[in-house]
Parts: C-alpha cells; structure tokens; sequence
C-alpha cells in the first residue's frame, strides 16, 4: 500500500470541508438580511421544509410502497405561494420524489409525511394527535410546539429559525439527523 501523497489528503480535506459547507448552505437561511422581509419569508421556509425531508429518516410503514412520493403537505391557508412548488420540482430524496398537496382537513393515514399548519389554522390542538406516527409535524411560532407540533418555524434578528421537538418526532417513529438537531435554535426533549 503507497503512502498517501501530501495532494491526495489535501484533496480529501477540501471534499470534507465541502460537504460541510453544503449542509450549512442548505440549513442555515442564506437570505439573513431580508428572511423576515414578507418577500422572502416563505421562499426561506419553503426551502426549508424540502431541506428538512433531507435529514429525517421515516419508518417503513409511513409509505404505501417502495414507489411513493414524499408528500409535503399544506394544511390551510397556503402562505407560500408557487414558490414551495417551484422549489420541490424535480426533488427526489433518498430515491423517492417530492409531491405537494394542499389540503384542507386532517389527512388520511400515509397521505402526507410532512404536514406544515400556517399561522391560520386554528384546530392545530385537534388535528395533530390525529395525524398517527409517521408524519413530521411543522408550524409557526413557538406557540406550535406547545400545541403539539414537531418544528415550529421562528423569527430571530430578521432571520428564519426553528425549534425542534424531539420527543415528539421520536415518538411519532420519526429518525432527525444529528446535522438537524445541531442547526436548530433549540431542541426540546
């Protein structure tokens, strides 16, 4: 075996240190100065919420079958225009597309695998415990994770950020990325 040449573990670092890069670029907002900018907020979001199917790991039983999409959800109200849509085109994650619905009621079992609540859905405290394992729950402010939900999505200094709850995804079958739980504002257990 040839010892390692001086540019051959250069060349490793930098691929470390690129993938490194890669996971803050698509988890940290990269619209700093204008995330709470109403233009801006939800395209953040959006990318977001296609980012979290990223670092979640699903039990088996969640999907249909081996071909079944990951079905981001819109509960509600649709605060994000064409812009979720516009970013999940064409997304395949861990060999399975991404598919946006929009509903307005509580989903059926393995319909949805992400289910995000706007600010504008009242029976949130209703709906969520309905919803069986499997399903990634995702809001907006603090008050989310009080009634129930996984990721509440926050404003901090302009920026968009999110507070996790972990046990609740855990309990709900759902596996988070240590790369997730490390860029979360907080981490409730």
């Amino acid at each position: 075996m040839e010892p390692v040449s001086f540019p051959q573990r250069a060349l490793g670092r930098l691929r470390v240190l690129n993938f490194w890069l890669a996971i803050g670029l698509m988890l940290f907002p990269w619209f700093p100065a204008q995330a709470a900018d109403e233009s801006m907020e939800y395209p953040v979001k959006a990318a977001f919420l296609l980012n979290f199917t990223k670092f979640i790991e699903w039990p088996p039983a969640a999907f249909g079958d081996a071909a079944s999409p990951i079905a981001i959800c819109i509960l509600g109200d649709d605060p994000f225009g064409s812009s979720l849509t516009q970013i999940v085109e064409g997304e395949v994650v861990n060999g399975r597309k991404v598919a946006i619905q929009r509903v307005k009621r509580a989903p059926a079992p393995k319909a949805c695998h992400v289910l995000f609540a706007g600010a504008s859905e009242k029976d949130v405290a209703k709906i969520l415990p309905a919803l069986g394992s499997g399903v990634l729950t995702v809001g907006e402010g603090e008050g989310f994770l009080r009634e129930g939900g996984m990721i509440a999505f926050v404003i901090e200094n302009r920026r968009v950020r999110f507070v996790i709850n972990q046990t609740l995804a855990e309990n709900a079958g759902l596996t988070l990325s240590s790369k997730l739980l490390n860029v979360a504002k907080a981490v409730e257990k």
